[in-house]
């Protein structure tokens, strides 16, 4: 009995293996297949399109691919988008105390503003979460509104390294036209006891975020300053010159700065 079995098998399976007759398999789970395969392959076009925009092998780009619209927007509302937030926060902390800060008070840690300290979510759910090109008209009147609520993860930290003695400077690609209310938005938001804000003059209106950024840690160095730590978004808020001994990239695949 065994020996028939074993043979019945035998003999079945060079059909199932080799057959050309396409309707083998029912059509509906053929056509159920492929439609996951295309959501899959969307999903992993779009992860691995983020991933390239986050580590910088991108620049310059202007918008997110628009197949990828649900896909940013799934991630910035979902637990992945606070999970490395968190991530970030975490091993900035990590960082902060891992030695002591001088007495001459001249440790300092630089913090971005938006997306930053900041979120603008708000405004960027609106907008298309990177589909559309930036619109700064729109995006300022958004500032103006000094409602962008605090970025949690961020605020944790800006908290410690307060607590650990450092300065805070607040280095930001905002105009100073904006200052009344970005510092009303930052304590709003709990942001309290920065020792410098530092916003784009006149003078700096055509720089590139890079440029201006790196020119005002130059400036913070010949000061005397030491930076020890620098969070940021974007990379233009931490490539450069005068560079932090560690820099700290946060999360943003809605937008790119030069």
């Amino acid at each position: 009995m065994r020996i028939f079995v074993i043979f019945l098998v035998l003999s079945l399976f060079p059909l199932a293996v080799f057959s050309d007759e396409s309707d083998l398999l029912p059509r509906p789970l053929i056509f159920e297949t492929q439609l996951k395969t295309v959501k899959d392959n969307v999903n992993l076009h779009c992860t691995s399109w983020r991933f390239a925009a986050e580590t910088n092998n991108l620049a310059p780009w202007k918008t997110i691919p628009v197949q990828c619209a649900g896909y940013v927007k799934d991630y910035l509302m979902g637990e992945g988008y606070v999970l490395d937030l968190e991530r970030v926060s975490e091993e900035a902390k990590f960082y902060a105390t891992s030695f002591e800060i001088s007495n001459d008070k001249k440790d300092i840690w630089i913090f971005d503003i938006d997306e930053t300290l900041l979120s603008n979510l708000p405004y960027y759910l609106e907008h298309g979460c990177g589909v559309e090109v930036f619109d700064y008209s729109k995006f300022d009147k958004w500032v103006e509104k000094g409602k962008a609520p605090a970025i949690a993860p961020s605020l944790k930290l800006y908290q410690k390294v307060k607590d650990l003695g450092y300065k805070v400077f607040l280095l930001t690609g905002r105009s100073e036209n904006h200052r009344g209310i970005t510092v009303e938005n930052l304590r709003n938001a709990g942001f309290h006891n920065w020792d410098k804000l530092i916003l784009r003059s006149l003078d700096d209106k055509h720089k590139t975020a890079t440029i201006f950024k790196s020119e005002k840690r130059d400036e913070m160095v010949k000061e005397g300053y030491r930076i020890r730590g620098n969070s940021g978004d974007q990379w233009s808020d931490l490539l450069g010159f005068a560079m932090s001994e560690r820099s700290f990239k946060l999360p943003n695949p809605m937008y790119y700065i030069p």
